[in-house]
C-alpha cells in the first residue's frame, strides 16, 4: 500500500473516509457517519442530519426528481403529496389547524422575516418592537421595516429569565418581532402567552423568531396565537430550509411585491390573479426546494420517534446542558454569559482570545462556535464583551462529548495560563 492510500485510509475531519468501525461512543445509530473521536457543538448553527433525513433526500433526487405543482406525471404528483404532507407535518408539530395557518417554504429564517416584515400594510401600525437580544435576523428587518412604514422602533430589556420586559400601552399598534430562545444563551420568552394576548388587545401582531425553539423547546410554541413564526428545517435536522408558519388572516393582509410563478392563477398585460386556495403559496414565488421540504418531513417524523439512550430527547438534552455547564462552570479563567444549564452555553476567558481558543479545540477534532453569533449590538455594543466561545448540544450529543470537550478546554486553559 501507498504512503498516499495508506493517509487516505485514516478517520480524518468530521467523516469517516473509510467503512464505520463498531465503537461504543453511547451515539445514536441514526448519526453512524460521523468519525468516534469528532464532537461537533454548533447545532445552533446547523443541527447534524440523521441518516434517515439524508435518505429522503438522496430518494428524492435519485428516485422521483420533479417539479411539484406544475406537472401531472407520477414523480410530480408523488412530489405534491409529501410536499403537502410536509406542510401538515409542521401543523401538527405545533399542534396548529390548517383551517386558520399556513405554512410556506423559503430560503431561512432570516429571509422568511423579511418576506413577512417588508410587505406588511402602510398605515395599519403604529411602531414596531424588538429587544436587545435579538439575532440579526430580527434586528436588522425590524430597523428597514420600520423605516418604510414609517413609525418609530422601540427596543426593549429581556428579564434574566427571557421574559420580554414591557408596559402594555408600548404594544399599541405594534409589530412586535422576538426570539423564543436565544442563540447565545438558550434563555426562553417565558411571557410568550402574555405578550400576544396584550398585543393583540391593542391591535398589534406578533412575528417569532423560532429558529433556536423548533427543535426543542416545542412545548413554548404549541397552540400559539402569535402571528407567524419562522424558523430553519436546519436548526430542526432537517435539510437547509426556511418555515414560515402565518395566519391566513395576517398572509392576507400583506402587500405583496415579492411575486413570481407559482403564486397565480392567470396573468394579463398589467395585472394577475393570486392564487386563493392556497395562502402559503403567497410567500413562495418560482421553483421550490422539494427534495429539502420533503427532507423537513421526514425529521419531523424522526423527532417524533427518536429516544437518546432509550429516553426522550428533551431529557436527554437536560442532562447532558448541566453536564457540560457544570463541567465549564468549574474551569479557572473561564467566565460563563449563562447563568442556568441550557442546549446553548456561551463562555469567554478574559485572558484570552476566543478565536484562537476555537482553532485550538479544533485541532482536538472540537468544534464550537467562536465570535458575536450575529447579535453584534447585545453582545458587543450593549454589554460590552469579547468574542465568545458558543457550545451547542443536539441529539448526536453524548456524554463522552461533553466530557472530551470540557476537559480538552480545561487542559488548554491551564496551558495558556
Amino acid at each position: 500500500m501507498s504512503r498516499k492510500e495508506s493517509k487516505d485510509m485514516k478517520h480524518t475531519g468530521l467523516f469517516r473516509r473509510t467503512p464505520p468501525v463498531t465503537v461504543d461512543t453511547g451515539r445514536l445509530a441514526d448519526f453512524g457517519y460521523l468519525d468516534p473521536g469528532a464532537v461537533y457543538l454548533d447545532s445552533a448553527c446547523q443541527s447534524l442530519r440523521p441518516q434517515p433525513v439524508l435518505d429522503a433526500l438522496t430518494e428524492y433526487y435519485t428516485a422521483y426528481n420533479a417539479c411539484g405543482g406544475r406537472v401531472k406525471y407520477a414523480w410530480g404528483t408523488r412530489v405534491d403529496r409529501k410536499v403537502q404532507d410536509t406542510r401538515k407535518a409542521v401543523l401538527d408539530l405545533l399542534d396548529l389547524s390548517g383551517r386558520s395557518h399556513a405554512v410556506s417554504f423559503t430560503l431561512n429564517t432570516t429571509f422568511g422575516l423579511n418576506l413577512l416584515l417588508q410587505q406588511l400594510p402602510q398605515g395599519r401600525f403604529g411602531r414596531v418592537v424588538t429587544s436587545h437580544i435579538e439575532h440579526n435576523s430580527v434586528f436588522l428587518p425590524t430597523i428597514t421595516a420600520a423605516t418604510r412604514l414609517g413609525v418609530p422602533r422601540l427596543v426593549l430589556d429581556r428579564a434574566p429569565d427571557g421574559a420580554l420586559v414591557y408596559q402594555p400601552a408600548q404594544l399599541e399598534r405594534a409589530v412586535v418581532v422576538v426570539n423564543v430562545a436565544s442563540n447565545i444563551d438558550g434563555r426562553l420568552l417565558t411571557n410568550l402567552t402574555d405578550l400576544v394576548r396584550d398585543t393583540h388587545a391593542r391591535g398589534g401582531i406578533v412575528i417569532l423568531d423560532a429558529a433556536q425553539a423548533i427543535a426543542h423547546e416545542r412545548t413554548l410554541l404549541a397552540r400559539t396565537e402569535a402571528d407567524a413564526l419562522c424558523f430553519s428545517a436546519h436548526k430542526t435536522y432537517g435539510a437547509s430550509l426556511g418555515v414560515v408558519v402565518a395566519t391566513q388572516e395576517l398572509l392576507g393582509s400583506l402587500a405583496l411585491t415579492f411575486v413570481g410563478g407559482g403564486m397565480v392563477t392567470n396573468v394579463r398585460e398589467d395585472s394577475y390573479d393570486l392564487l386563493t386556495d392556497d395562502p402559503g403559496a403567497l410567500l413562495e414565488p418560482g421553483l421550490q426546494a422539494w427534495g429539502e421540504i420533503i427532507a423537513l418531513g421526514r425529521a419531523i417524523e424522526w423527532l417524533g420517534q427518536v429516544r437518546p439512550g432509550g429516553r426522550p430527547a428533551a431529557e436527554h438534552l437536560q442532562g447532558l446542558s448541566q453536564r457540560l455547564f457544570e463541567g465549564l462552570h468549574d474551569i479557572p479563567g473561564l467566565t460563563l454569559v449563562n447563568t442556568e444549564a441550557s442546549p446553548v452555553i456561551s463562555v469567554y476567558a478574559p485572558k484570552q482570545d476566543s478565536h484562537r481558543l476555537a482553532v485550538f479545540l479544533s485541532q482536538s477534532q472540537i468544534m464550537v462556535r467562536s465570535g458575536y453569533f450575529c447579535a453584534h449590538h447585545y453582545l458587543k455594543d450593549q454589554l460590552g464583551l469579547p468574542p465568545l466561545l458558543r457550545f451547542s448540544l443536539g441529539l448526536h450529543s453524548t456524554t463522552a462529548d461533553i466530557d472530551q470537550a470540557s476537559q480538552a478546554l480545561a487542559r488548554l486553559m491551564k496551558g495558556l495560563s
